[in-house]
């Protein structure tokens, strides 16, 4: 199916359900998809056509929804970018994806007019907000102009929309995605987190990133209300579940530990808000269950995923089973097979159950793309035999259960072991006193490379942070069951904060400069 029919199709089956909230804002299905008919339309008359790339650099907001609706439409390719950027990353995005339309705001207004002048390919600049800059349309100008939308024909195999790669290794790589994939993914997350008609979702997650796209079509499938909040605030956040009685949630491990570590928790009534899933990096034990007891849900799930092909596998018993990542996902296949930091193994080479290698995801799922944009080199090192090499370190529990140990990328070798860092993450997190901790491998003469942990203090209702130093960690990791001595840290560094991306991922190798 193609994507632009999910709107007409929602507007009909509850034109007056509620689709989308944004501050005072509030749209039905009906007047989303007018909306969205009216921005296709002034899209068209512009001269964009299918294949052709329109840029956003938004915050989560009506303007977002619409133009995105809007581009599947009439075949272009949504291509969403981080409101963030720089200069320098917003212009190589734009010129690598091509771009010929650029929707942005205030909040990426500086680096967009300072990247213009080296983007002459870009036909249009289009602004979201009052005082356009010079050179740039009101979006308000196109989207309150009434046409038809001319009937275009796209199919399933067409891209949809183009998602960047964060980038933490590099240049952000482009990840094209085709309206097959992408209908697969949000009917996988449908399915996988147990979603249904009407539910009603927070967007947080952004929508350049494949957790906040999710949500967006899966409620858009569903009739569902997409709740927009711009800039996380846990308390904003909290707020916003109990007064638009939100059902379901979706987000990064983080911002949950945000949430369940606001000291008035207790005053906000969370009680709607049944269906919790999570995805992006693994959920410590502790925090599992401090989200357990804060919501008291009734689905609760782990998602592992990435942007190239969205489900690798689903645990929805994470109660049970903390920090397990479960079993291939609807449409998935997985192996784990023998982890070549020079990714040049084979995906016949799979490791016997219960030893850890290197998570391999079949190539045939519906949901898989089929390549980076313009860079053979990093598909031929990511894509082998027909299946996509993930670079997450796994292994297989007695049950068949997946668990990620970290990237192949991350491995600590030290005198010759094999460390996971979220091995060690996990035992730390277990600390009263520890609010969040990451743990990297340092160059050590001897060791080759040593165990360091950089250790979040926890903070009282005060705001101060607990009193914590290295000798206490160390007594606690030496006193954990299950606990290998040669994993313990050789160093620990507390910490103010974590870098972190902003979705709310460790950022683990900046830990790693001077």
């Amino acid at each position: 199916m193609s994507l632009g029919r999910v709107m007409t199709v929602a507007a009909e089956r509850y034109p007056g359900a509620e689709a989308l909230v944004d501050g005072g804002r509030r749209a039905s299905y009906a007047a989303l998809e007018a909306r969205a008919r009216r921005v296709a339309a002034a899209l068209w008359r512009l001269g964009f056509r299918k294949g052709d790339h329109v840029v956003f650099l938004l915050k989560n907001r009506e303007e977002h929804v619409a133009a995105y609706w809007a581009c599947q439409r009439i075949g272009a390719v949504a291509t969403p970018l981080n409101w963030r950027y720089s200069e320098g990353e917003a212009r190589f995005c734009v010129e690598d994806a091509e771009g010929a339309a650029v929707i942005f705001e205030e909040a990426s207004r500086g680096a967009v007019l300072a990247a213009r002048s080296g983007l002459p390919a870009v036909r249009a600049w289009i602004y979201v907000g009052p005082d356009a800059p010079p050179g740039a349309m009101p979006f308000e100008a196109l989207a309150d102009e009434g046409a038809e939308v001319p009937a275009v024909s796209v199919d399933e195999s067409d891209v949809s929309i183009m998602l960047y790669t964060s980038g933490t290794t590099g240049r952000p790589k482009g990840v094209p995605r085709t309206h097959q994939a992408e209908a697969s993914a949000a009917l996988a997350h449908i399915v996988q987190s147990k979603n249904g008609f009407l539910d009603r979702t927070l967007a947080v997650m952004p929508l350049y990133h494949t957790m906040g796209v999710r949500s967006m079509i899966a409620m858009g499938l569903l009739n569902g209300a997409l709740v927009c909040l711009p800039d996380w605030a846990p308390a904003a956040a909290a707020r916003l579940i109990q007064e638009e009685r939100i059902t379901a949630l979706y987000l990064v491990p983080t911002l949950y530990h945000d949430l369940v570590s606001l000291p008035d928790l207790g005053a906000y009534d969370l009680g709607t808000a049944k269906k919790l899933g999570y995805a992006g990096a693994p959920m410590s034990s502790t925090l599992t269950r401090q989200v357990a007891e804060a919501f008291r849900p009734d689905v609760f799930v782990n998602h592992l995923g990435s942007t190239e092909v969205y489900t690798f596998a689903v645990c929805d018993r994470v109660l049970d089973k903390p920090t397990c990542a479960g079993r291939p996902g609807l449409f998935g296949r997985l192996r784990i097979v023998r982890a070549d930091p020079e990714r040049q193994g084979s995906p016949d080479d799979v490791v016997p159950r219960g030893e850890t290698g290197e998570l391999i995801v079949g190539l045939d799922s519906p949901e898989a793309f089929a390549g980076y944009w313009r860079r053979p080199e990093a598909d031929a090192r990511a894509l082998r035999g027909g299946w996509y090499f993930t670079g997450d370190l796994a292994y297989e529990d007695e049950d068949g259960d997946v668990y990620t140990v970290g990237r192949v990328d991350d491995m600590i070798i030290s005198g010759g072991e094999n460390i996971y860092p979220t091995e060690v993450e996990d035992v730390l997190a277990r600390h009263p006193k520890v609010a969040e901790a990451c743990v990297v491998g340092l160059p050590d003469p001897r060791w080759g490379q040593v165990v360091a942990a950089f250790v979040v203090a926890r903070r009282g209702p005060d705001g101060a942070a607990a009193p914590l130093d290295a000798g206490e960690l160390d007594a606690f990791c030496k006193g954990a069951k299950d606990f290998a001595g040669f994993k313990r840290p050789r160093r620990y560094e507390i910490v103010g904060a974590l870098p972190k991306s902003p979705t709310g991922k460790l950022l683990r190798r900046k830990l790693l400069e001077p």
